[in-house]
Order: C-alpha cells, then structure tokens, then sequence
C-alpha cells in the first residue's frame, strides 16, 4: 500500500517537475556512480549491481528522447577501473559487450535513429568488447538524430594527454605551426569526443566531485553540474527533471548576471548607440526580469543626454 502511495506521489511529483522546465540541455553526460555499494545493500554480488545499473541505462535513454535531449554520454568505465579485481572487471566487461549488441540492434534506437559511439583508449579494452563496439558504431555510423556515447577505458587527463601529444608530434614534423594551435586544433585531436559542449553533468550515488570527466567538454563550457544521493540503479526519472531543474536555474542566472554586466557597460557608449542596445537587451531578455534600478539608472542618462 504505502509502495503504491510512494509511486502516486512521485508521478505527481515528476509530472508538476515537467510543467515547471521551459527548456532541457542539449548535451547530458552522467557518472553512473553506486552500483556496487548498491548490491551491497542487497547483499548480492557486484555483479547484480552492474546489472541494475544497465536497467538505469535503458530508461535513460528513454527519458532523453522523451524530453528531446539530444546527446547523452556515459561514463561506463574510466582508466581507473583497470584496476578493479580480474573477475569484476570481466563482469562488467561481459555486461558492455551484451549492452552494445543490444542497443545496436535496438528497434527504438533505429527508430530514433540514434548514433552510438564509444570514447576514451578503446585499445586498452579486451577484442571482444572492441569488437561489439565496431558493430555498434557501423549499425549506427548514417544516425544524426541523437548521439550516445559511452565513454570506455576514459580518462579526461588521458584524453587530453593524447591530444597535446598528437599537436606536438604534428609540429614536430611541420604538419602544423606553433602559432596555429588552437581549440580548433585541439578539438580535431580529441578523437571520437562528443559532437557537442555538455550542458549538465549529473553524478550519483553521494560523492560531489566530477572525476576527471569530459574535462574539455564540461569545463570548458562552465557545465551545470548535478550531485544526488541515490545510487545508479536507484537513479529515477524525478532524480533527472530535478537535475534538469537545476542546469535550467543555472542558465537563468548566468543569463540574468550577463544582463546586468551589459546594463553596466552600456554606461560607457554614447546616447544613440545606449538606447539602440539598451531595447535590443529588453527585447531578447523578455523572459527575465531585468534588474529595475539599473534599467532606471541608464533611462535617466539617456534622458539626461
């Protein structure tokens, strides 16, 4: 009785959680973090653990297509996790292959004609798990609609390494000059990386760190970032509009605080150029509340003018 109240709730919950976002990311990339503790907690082998985690995975993408986002990463397996026991890392290693068949041959993921691709030192993985990653990505390799990526064998410090790597041998052999290295440059080397900057990082499971994660990607782009406490298998759909809920207030500050730092430079140009910019900011600002005082403090210069 009280699980079924529970579920009430939390469909009423979700759905209020909906109405209230105006806008979703582009670009979602998740630490699937607590699969382990969580099988723990149930007493069963790790292993169970990765398994409930896959499930999470499954309406994830789901969810994505449902609220039009267009490009999820996961984090499924960083450098890190070579160093895991033999027998966990073939259990997991098992799980990725399984996965990657199945979600390319997936009737929704043609249907969404989603493109699967897997990043991070993909050479550093065992054959049969390359392998399902070939057939994923040629099964997939026409898709633009959505973007999967998995990220496998991934390290952010890794992958920027390669990177500089890459530019510096290039320089080496006259292939690119010093002058002309730049984030397009860098972007090039980053091979496989996602298609777009994420917009929101989401980590479960309780710690608040981001691990090394799409440091260019994220970084770069002042990713929101979304810490929650249930593990991966108990991630659920209200845990991703509370996230979602979070990278859209993130937005609207910036926006706001981009606003006032315009309003405060207007100050420093002329009258005609002042009231040209000044209508250009209320009108592409519509949504927001500009901040009063400082919409009446450059009305008045402009009277004064």
């Amino acid at each position: 009785m009280l699980r079924r109240v529970r579920r009430r709730l939390q469909g009423l919950y979700g759905r209020l959680l909906e109405r209230e976002l105006s806008g979703t990311p582009t670009h979602v990339a998740v630490i699937q973090d607590g699969n382990r503790r969580y099988a723990d907690r149930q007493g069963k082998g790790t292993a169970a653990g990765h398994r409930a985690g896959a499930e999470t995975t499954e309406a994830m993408l789901d969810w994505c297509s449902e609220l039009g986002i267009e490009e999820l990463t996961l984090y499924a397996f960083s450098t890190e996790n070579f160093d895991r026991p033999p027998a966990e890392r073939e259990e997991l290693f098992d799980l990725i292959e399984r996965k990657l068949y199945q979600f390319a041959d997936d009737s929704n993921v043609h249907e969404e004609r989603v493109r699967i691709r897997a990043i991070g030192q993909l050479y550093r993985l065992p054959p049969r798990v390359r392998t399902a990653i070939d057939y994923a990505e040629a099964q997939t390799e026409n898709y633009d609609s959505q973007y999967l990526n998995v990220a496998l064998g991934y390290g952010g410090r890794a992958e920027l390494l390669d990177a500089a790597r890459g530019i510096a041998g290039a320089v080496e052999r006259g292939e690119l000059a010093a002058a002309d290295v730049d984030v397009e440059a860098v972007e090039e080397r980053l091979s496989g990386g996602p298609a777009r900057a994420v917009d929101l990082i989401i980590r479960t499971g309780g710690d608040e760190r981001t691990s090394n994660f799409l440091p260019w990607h994220a970084n770069g782009n002042e990713a929101a970032v979304f810490f929650c406490a249930p593990y991966w298998p108990e991630f659920s759909r209200v845990d991703f509009l509370r996230a979602i809920r979070t990278y859209q207030s993130r937005q609207e500050s910036w926006q706001r605080t981009r606003t006032e730092r315009a309003l405060a430079l207007l100050t420093a140009v002329g009258s005609d150029e002042r009231a040209r910019l000044l209508g250009r900011l209320r009108t592409e600002n519509a949504d927001i509340d500009l901040p009063d005082e400082r919409v009446e403090e450059v009305d008045i210069e402009l009277k004064a003018d």
